[in-house]
């Protein structure tokens, strides 16, 4: 991977902004368990951080994943794990499908105002019998003249109370599960959309989180992105993105965490030296940054291959399942290094534990990854006949 000026001043624009717009009203939106999305995502918009990897036409800046990549490392910086999650499903996990199968007056309709920042995105397909189990939604959209009408329930969506569009993923037919789902935009000022009150989660405490029902919502089927039927496989072409967003995104944030741990084991003293002066804290916040190291560079090579057309899903898998258990193990080491200031609730590490837990949940849970895994070495068991 070779970085250019373009790609450093990506990073360089990033990181101001995340200085300037985020960091210092991070605590606050904690508190609030909200953040104010159209604000912020405006502001991204204004700088062309949405559309970084998006096309050119409708507003974005036509460049390759690299490049999105480069914005997302430095998302890791942000001190509220919710900001940069609901930023992740506006770039990553809720239009990609949209930019690369929709047609062009849908993309003129609904990934041009999210490009510029001027829409908040959800991606709806989780359910609450349904998570990393995609083919088993029960979600319906049935054909009613020129419309679909949906009928169904979802989960655990982020950005869900602010957000203006949703990505849905629906039953559109009877046919065989990974054949009978399609991808609709859906307003949410459309009638028959309406939310639960924000989930009281363990972690990522500063994005809105909902649940969302659907009754007898009338959308038009050229809402629908690309061919019907198709859902099921743009979803999974859709989790390449995200997977490889949680990948890059964990590095930085838990490169910081070894950074302060170390500066604060430096000057925490304990039985007259200080805490990092004991072999077992050096040893192990280097093999800590030993590991981080080797998880970017197979989360660079993903994303070079990614870029060059290649079938990356076994490595964006291995990235995800390794980033969502180092970030386990990086926050739990620092924690307890800490003491007793790592258990208050304000302390960095401590809000990093409870945030980077859900990477091995959401997006595909470890024991979806590790069974694509085998599945591509040949290893995984097949159904009994």
């Amino acid at each position: 991977m070779r970085f250019t000026e373009e790609h450093q001043a990506i990073r360089n624009t990033a990181a101001q902004f995340i200085e300037k717009e985020i960091n210092p009203f991070a605590d606050a939106w904690e508190e609030e368990g909200i953040f104010p999305a159209h604000q912020v995502f405006k502001k991204l918009g204004d700088l062309g951080l949405l559309g970084i990897n998006k096309p050119a036409e409708y507003g974005g800046m036509g460049l390759d994943y690299s490049y999105q990549m480069a914005f997302i490392e430095e998302m890791g910086l942000i001190a509220s794990g919710g900001v940069s999650m609901g930023i992740g499903v506006q770039t990553d996990m809720a239009t990609p499908a949209l930019a690369k199968f929709g047609s062009e007056a849908l993309c003129k309709e609904f990934l041009v105002p999210a490009i510029a920042g001027d829409a908040v995105f959800s991606i709806a397909v989780s359910e609450p019998h349904a998570g990393s189990d995609v083919a088993a939604i029960k979600t319906t959209a049935r054909k009613d003249g020129d419309d679909y009408v949906i009928n169904g329930t979802k989960m655990w969506i982020t950005n869900s109370t602010q957000a203006d569009y949703l990505c849905l993923l629906a039953n559109t037919s009877d046919d065989k599960p990974h054949l009978n789902k399609s991808l609709i935009v859906v307003p949410t000022n459309t009638p028959g959309v309406s939310f639960s009150a924000r989930l009281n989660k363990l972690g990522m405490r500063s994005s809105d989180t909902a649940q969302v029902f659907l009754d007898d919502v009338r959308v038009p089927q050229r809402n629908r992105i690309g061919e019907e039927g198709q859902g099921f496989v743009y979803q999974m072409l859709q989790f390449q993105e995200e997977r490889l967003y949680a990948a890059a995104g964990g590095l930085k944030s838990m490169e910081y965490l070894i950074e302060k741990t170390t500066e604060y084991t430096r000057e925490r003293k304990i039985f007259g030296k200080s805490v990092l002066d004991n072999q077992v804290v050096h040893f192990r916040l280097a093999e800590l940054l030993t590991e981080v190291t080797a998880l970017r560079a197979l989360t660079y090579d993903a994303v070079e291959g990614y870029i060059n057309g290649e079938d990356v899903t076994m490595k964006a898998s291995m990235a995800k399942l390794k980033v969502g258990r180092l970030q386990r193990e990086v926050t739990d080491a620092c924690l307890q290094y800490w003491g007793g200031m790592g258990f208050m609730w304000d302390n960095p590490v401590a809000r990093a534990y409870r945030d980077t837990r859900i990477t091995s949940i959401g997006g595909g849970a470890d024991e979806v990854m590790l069974s694509i895994i085998c599945k591509m070495m040949g290893t995984l068991p097949g159904k009994a006949k």
